[in-house]
């Protein structure tokens, strides 16, 4: 793929952007920056099925407490290394996911969307489980160590824990950031969002529609598995508690904050429902929840497309002539 100079330079302030925090922040404020792109990752796999594919999920909690799992099980129980768990975590909450995008073919809309949420409701129970105990440790978690960063980098750049952290929480978000955008663009994103506008005509023209919408999920719960199994070694800790189903309702609304499909718009969306909240409660401790909702009222009377509305808006603007005369002026020029 070509890119013009506009783009490359954009690509560039993004990637510097993204990697000045290794140097600006320290401490708990980049780890909370790791924490917004893991969401943003989360809000992304919920953004391939449902805002790509039409297909409302509330149980994408489930998918990141299973990811966290599989990452933490394979860590603290077979002494594995973080990277080589993270394909099984992706592996498993595809499997998981393609068993939950089943009930899609026949179920639809609000229907589809109560079977998600009673995943997400099932799953933390489940892992509290006596029979899963030894395994998952009940309700008291497991606790898990961050990658040091290896000696030959830290010669060349010297990066604590977090930092390293960070950065590696950045590589592979941007791994699947790309992966996804590819997906979209292509032949397969097309088919799927087909599939969302008019299933009808799209099973007319010869799409699979099972095989798209059971396909969307397994790759959508493999995206969010991997962002789960990233924050388990991120915060060096997983509970049954910190999977609730309301988990899966922030990464609903950092979808839509964002703008449902939009690929930029789920990295807005991550800052947002991770970001936010902290705002309000240092607004008022004594209702947090009461100012995170005025908030979110007032960002969604003003951008109702979500932040990558605005930016379509803004492109569209700035590349529109800017006055009447010249859009006379551009029909008449030959």
């Amino acid at each position: 793929m070509k890119l013009s100079p506009a783009r490359l330079l954009l690509v560039l302030l993004g990637l510097a952007a993204a990697l000045a925090p290794l140097w600006v922040l320290e401490g708990f404020h980049l780890f909370q920056l790791t924490l917004a792109v893991i969401m943003s990752l989360a809000v992304l796999g919920l953004n391939i099925v449902t805002g790509y594919n039409g297909q409302i999920s509330l149980g994408h909690g489930a998918f990141f407490a299973i990811g966290a799992y599989v990452t933490s099980i394979l860590m603290v129980q077979a002494d594995w290394s973080f990277y080589a768990t993270l394909p099984f975590a992706a592996a498993v909450c595809g499997l998981v996911g393609y068993a939950v995008g089943l009930p899609a073919l026949r179920l639809g809309g609000l229907y589809l969307a109560l079977v998600t949420f009673s995943l997400a409701v099932a799953v933390p129970q489940l892992l509290k489980h006596k029979a899963l105990e030894a395994w998952t440790g009940g309700v008291q978690g497991l606790f898990l160590m961050k990658p040091d960063p290896p000696r030959w980098l830290t010669r060349f750049l010297p990066l604590d824990a977090d930092q390293f952290m960070y950065l590696n929480v950045l590589v592979i978000a941007g791994i699947c950031f790309l992966l996804a955008w590819n997906l979209i663009r292509g032949r397969i994103g097309r088919a799927m969002m087909a599939t969302r506008d008019h299933p009808i005509a799209a099973e007319a023209m010869g799409m699979d529609i099972a095989a798209l919408k059971t396909g969307a999920f397994a790759v959508s719960a493999m995206i969010t598995g991997v962002a789960g199994a990233l924050s388990a070694v991120a915060v060096e800790f997983v509970a049954p508690d910190s999977f609730t189903f309301l988990l899966s309702i922030t990464f609903f609304v950092g979808m839509v904050v964002g703008g449902v499909a939009s690929i930029l718009g789920s990295v807005f969306g991550g800052l947002f429902v991770l970001f936010v909240p902290n705002i309000a409660e240092s607004i008022s401790r004594a209702a947090p929840g009461v100012i995170y909702g005025m908030i979110l009222i007032i960002f969604l009377f003003l951008l109702p497309e979500g932040f990558a509305g605005l930016v379509r808006r803004l492109v569209a603007k700035l590349s529109s002539p800017a006055n009447p005369q010249a859009k006379q002026a551009e029909r008449n020029s030959p």
